[in-house]
């Protein structure tokens, strides 16, 4: 039985230059978890746990059923209240923004063939086993990204702003607008890995 990978499967979407560049993102699905917060913090992380414990209960059901997967790559979308703290561009925001005051959509791909209500059995399944609560909030998610912006990331978090700066000059050589929220894909495991040798993919959907 032939395991697929998803990271080689979307090679477009899981891999990004060391400088900035322009590509084209389609439809992708995912499960998905909301919260709020700093993400050094318990939540976080039990939000983390609560979703790769169902990605691996959808990943056992279909290896039953002879299409195993890799579960993917970890993945989150970041906003603020733009209301109360608009007027700053989104390379200063990661330093002039609390961390208590960012939201964020975690996310975890799934191959296509997985559909929503194998996501609900999963859940159910997951749930039953580990009696995590968090299970029950989970969601299936579909984002269309679309023309984008990116740029590898290596190094720890605090030194995003460098590399966003660059891709904000980019967006304006082009005359390029936000589009949707600023996305990051851990390539690094951040808690086995040390902060000088992580890799992120920053992507910002433009217009």
């Amino acid at each position: 039985m032939e395991k697929l990978d998803l990271t080689k499967e979307y090679k477009t979407y899981f891999t990004a230059k060391t400088t900035p560049e322009i590509i084209e993102i389609g439809t992708a699905q995912f499960l998905s978890l909301t919260g709020k917060g700093d993400p050094s913090g318990k939540s976080f992380l039990e939000k983390i746990q609560a979703l790769y414990t169902t990605a691996y209960t959808i990943k056992f059901m279909f290896k039953q059923s002879s299409k195993d997967f890799t579960v993917s790559k970890l993945e989150c979308l970041w906003w603020f209240d733009e209301n109360k703290f608009g007027g700053l561009s989104f390379s200063e925001t990661p330093k002039k923004i609390a961390r208590s005051e960012w939201e964020y959509r975690l996310l975890i791909r799934l191959p296509e063939y997985v559909t929503e209500n194998d996501v609900k059995k999963g859940i159910e399944t997951a749930f039953k086993k580990k009696k995590i609560e968090l299970i029950k909030k989970i969601e299936f998610y579909e984002m269309t990204e679309g023309k984008s912006v990116q740029m590898l990331h290596t190094g720890p978090f605090s030194t995003e702003p460098e590399t966003l700066e660059k891709m904000a000059c980019l967006m304006k050589e082009n005359g390029f607008e936000k589009n949707g929220l600023h996305h990051e894909i851990y390539l690094s495991d951040f808690n086995k890995t040390k902060p000088n040798r992580l890799k992120t993919i920053l992507r910002e959907p433009v217009k």
